[in-house]
């Protein structure tokens, strides 16, 4: 029993001893019994074994080369988003598919060459331990070197170089796996690009940026338009020329205590109503105004009577035309879609966290957690009634960070 093993072994005692004989005194220090013990391959030189450690290899090998077509994926696949019809649409559709397969492969073979080397090479034993309390001795720790120095050199992972660089390597490059996608969350959010519907890149801007460029922006509501069915010499196909999913809208398009959804158009992709060009395609431009993440509007035209009780924001006393207010539909919260206005109360709700505003407060958050206004873009009319921007929001849109001051 382990309470009958002598213990005050002295250094130049424990230094005499053998790893085999440290390991052995270490099992009896720990309480153990070893009840069965065998070696799994006591014949040198055996051809199952070597079949054993060709079949590791193989596994091995196949982790090491998913994970590299993962790193590949993850690093050279055209990832940006095609729309149906673009250019591309295929290999978008199939960039996180590769990605699921790719990682799923290499850590499933990896887990099965360990789980095969434990199999195949580590020694079948059987024991049995005791428990005991109490700090370890330096007597213990010394030999629980031994014994994970007998654990290395019984498994023999030690002789197979072949195997323990490949499981090396299959390692690696199952960290790197792990590691590599948090890349994608690292990103500068002040790196500026070419302006467009979707803003520059950074936090501050948005489509209705373009205004601050010279850019004539319409109010402009998705009609839902889709690309239309066509017959020519090559058969049946589809066609989005001569199709606009953004109209301009007029004053008069909104009842009194109506809301509509708008969007920035720019004057350029105008193909509507007297400007309308069968032989026009400018449905992808529309699309990119309705998908850039910070352009719905929130249109709402007042019923007379409450829009002559409306509270004015300081600074923004002219930023409505007449009953018409637009203010942003992206909830100050975390930046869920606003999209529920009740006419009776002249609230507009956000659907995700009940944030509340008053639409006769300058769009102030009455109930909720949200904790500032929606901010309000100044419109005006142009020479032939549409509603367009008189201006750029002056705040940024949307919730919080950290460089906003308002």
């Amino acid at each position: 029993m382990s309470n009958e093993v002598k213990k005050d072994y002295t250094d130049r005692e424990l230094a005499s001893m053998s790893n085999e004989e440290l390991a052995r005194l270490g099992t009896e220090l720990d309480g153990v019994t070893v009840a069965y013990r065998k070696n799994r391959w006591p014949v040198e030189n055996d051809p199952a074994e070597k079949r054993a450690a060709n079949g590791i290899a193989i596994w091995l090998g196949v982790s090491i080369i998913m994970a590299i077509a993962f790193l590949v994926v993850y690093l050279f696949w055209p990832w940006e988003f095609r729309n149906l019809g673009e250019e591309g649409h295929l290999w978008h559709t199939f960039y996180t598919p590769a990605l699921g397969l790719t990682s799923g492969i290499s850590i499933l073979a990896l887990g099965m060459a360990v789980i095969l080397y434990v199999k195949k090479f580590i020694p079948e034993e059987i024991s049995v331990q005791r428990r005991h309390d109490g700090p370890s001795e330096e007597v213990d720790r010394r030999t629980i070197t031994a014994l994970l120095n007998d654990a290395w050199s019984t498994s023999t992972l030690g002789r197979r170089a072949t195997i323990k660089g490949m499981l090396g390597t299959a390692g690696v490059l199952f960290g790197l796996v792990v590691i590599a996608p948090l890349g994608g969350a690292i990103k500068n959010p002040w790196r500026a690009r070419e302006m467009d519907y979707y803003g520059d890149g950074t936090l501050w801007t948005s489509g209705w940026t373009l205004h601050e460029q010279g850019v004539k922006l319409y109010l402009a509501r998705d009609i839902g338009a889709i690309a239309e069915e066509h017959e020519g010499e090559g058969g049946t196909h589809y066609t989005t020329t001569g199709v606009s999913r953004l109209m301009r809208v007029r004053p008069e398009d909104l009842d009194a205590g109506g809301m509509e959804t708008v969007f920035p158009l720019a004057d350029e992709d105008v193909n509507d109503g007297d400007r309308y060009d069968p032989a026009r395609d400018v449905y992808e431009n529309h699309m990119h105004s309705i998908h850039g993440p910070r352009n719905p509007v929130m249109l709402i035209r007042l019923r007379t009577s409450d829009a002559e009780r409306v509270i004015e924001r300081e600074g923004q006393e002219d930023f409505h035309y007449g009953d018409y207010y637009a203010y942003s539909k992206i909830c100050t919260h975390i930046g869920c879609p606003t999209s529920l206005y009740e006419a009776q109360t002249n609230r507009i709700l956000c659907p995700c966290h009940q944030s509340q505003f008053d639409a006769l407060q300058y769009g102030k958050p009455v109930f909720g957690p949200a904790a500032r206004a929606l901010p309000q873009l100044p419109i005006t009319i142009d020479e032939e009634g549409y509603l367009i921007a008189r201006d750029n929001f002056i705040e940024p849109l949307g919730p919080a960070f950290w460089e906003r001051k308002s």
